[in-house]
């Protein structure tokens, strides 16, 4: 049961209380599960749909799941051409069949409209209802399965986690194709919480949203939270009502926070590391007046109903602070792929599951170091350049920070970092300063740059690869510093 039989109890117990608000259009309980219910009829076993931020796509997702139904949530923003290759390549894996029923059709009920409302039930919890798909690139990505039983377990472990309570008001200001908006909304269908949405991300419409809805929950990505933040404090926009602010994407650098804590003063902040194959694994939450520990790369300790290992390649336990594979072991983990499965991407080891994300257990906080891909070797020591770019981030100037290897003749690879400065310049010798005692000395860069803007993937994803173009081919956007 994901959401719909919750979906059904709300619309029963509050009918005309708002249910959710997209992009400026709000519909209430009872008219949500009677528009989705009017669908389910014509709701095929698996639907394509893409996610636009509409009250027509949550109303087409609760019919799209409805049953034993299945649904592929696209990004509108992707090419056409590979939302038609997504949508050919499921058909081809689910080719249509006559004899099948989708389960619990509409049927016959006692008063009116219960057949429609007995449609919008959901289908066995070991079922799989949602086909996720991995970030859009210029081939089809990956794609897995989730059941409903994952997403209930998932469900009780956030909102225990994170507080969620009936009377939040959640904004999530992102596109719901992301999975961190998508399940924002599914929480809160599950939770009774009343979900509000933008048209496209606008931080005046996010402030607007903010003073006039009573918002008292944010759930965004870190960039989002900086530049609502900030202009936030610059525009006397109060904050004062927001109690929680969940962030996901990557780790709050010391600017954001700062700005957060500044604009939402009575907001718990929490952070967590997961994975759309995992779901969630590790957090933690920053109450209002406690101090951060800025640089480091600890998470937090496991979700409920969660267990971590670290394991290496060969699956045996290492020993506590030793890195490895981040593995875990819940019943909030996919069912793993359809297609695009290289053996790689989702592994287990006899039960416990890890998508290679390297890290350790300290006093049983997990710390995450980053993807094994990503590390640098330097000397014969194994460098992450996570761990150097949370560094660097708390330093005093530094407003983002990313670091890489770049080949070298005597140590194979050199560990070199590029900032974005705060305000004003920043050098070099204060950089080293600023992480000396945060990095070890084999773990420090040898030669730093300042940047006009971060490099970033035409997806807007950091490309450390990108950084080193840039090194090598004397880019405009990057200088080094003495």
């Amino acid at each position: 049961m994901p959401f719909l039989d919750r979906l059904q109890h709300w619309a029963d117990v509050r009918p005309d209380s708002t249910a959710v608000v997209l992009a400026g259009q709000r519909l209430d309980w009872a008219g949500l599960r009677d528009a989705a219910a009017d669908l389910v009829s014509a709701a095929p076993a698996v639907t394509v749909l893409p996610a636009d931020n509409s009250l027509a796509f949550a109303v087409e997702f609760a019919a799209a799941v409805a049953g034993e139904r299945q649904c592929a949530v696209l990004d509108p923003s992707w090419p056409q051409q590979l939302q038609d290759a997504i949508s050919g390549r499921i058909a081809a894996t689910f080719p249509p069949d006559p004899s099948a029923g989708l389960g619990l059709s509409g049927r016959p009920g006692d008063g009116p409209g219960d057949g429609l409302r007995d449609a919008l039930m959901d289908g066995p919890p070991a079922s799989p209802f949602l086909i996720g798909l991995t970030s859009g690139t210029t081939s089809v990505p990956k794609a897995f399965t989730r059941s409903r039983e994952s997403w209930r377990i998932s469900f009780d472990a956030s909102i225990e986690f994170f507080g969620l309570t009936a009377e939040d008001r959640t904004l999530a200001p992102g596109p719901l194709a992301a999975s961190l908006n998508l399940y924002a909304l599914a929480e809160c269908l599950h939770a009774g919480s009343e979900f509000h949405a933008l048209k496209q991300f606008d931080v005046g419409d996010a402030h607007a949203a903010v003073s006039h809805d009573g918002i008292t929950r944010l759930v965004l990505v870190p960039t989002m939270l900086r530049l609502l933040s900030e202009r936030g404090l610059a525009g006397g926009v109060d904050a004062s009502g927001i109690r929680s602010i969940v962030c996901a994407g990557s780790k709050l650098d010391a600017r954001t926070l700062e700005a957060a804590r500044r604009w939402a003063p009575n907001a718990t902040i929490f952070e967590y590391y997961g994975a759309s194959e995992l779901s969630f694994v590790a957090g933690a939450g920053l109450r209002p007046g406690q101090h951060p520990q800025l640089g480091g790369t600890g998470i937090g300790k496991p979700f409920p109903g969660v267990e971590i290992r670290i394991l290496d390649g060969s699956g045996a336990e290492v020993p506590e602070g030793a890195d490895g594979n981040i593995c875990v072991r819940s019943g909030m983990v996919s069912d793993g792929y359809l297609w695009g499965d290289d053996g790689q991407a989702l592994q287990s080891f006899d039960g416990w599951y890890t998508v290679g994300d390297q890290g350790y257990l300290s006093g049983g906080t997990l710390h995450l170091l980053g993807r094994r891909s990503d590390m640098i070797i330097t000397a014969g020591t194994n460098v992450y350049p996570h761990e150097v770019e949370l560094a660097l981030a708390s330093v005093p100037g530094v407003a983002s920070a990313v670091a890489a290897g770049l080949a070298d003749d005597l140590r194979g690879q050199r560990v070199v970092a590029a900032v974005v400065p705060a305000q004003g310049g920043i050098t070099a010798t204060q950089l080293r300063a600023g992480v000396e005692d945060v990095l070890a000395r084999n773990k420090r860069p040898l030669e730093y740059f300042a940047l006009t803007e971060l490099p970033l993937t035409d997806r807007g994803k950091l490309s450390r690869q990108l950084l080193l173009d840039w090194i090598t081919g004397t880019d405009p956007r990057i200088r080094r510093l003495g």
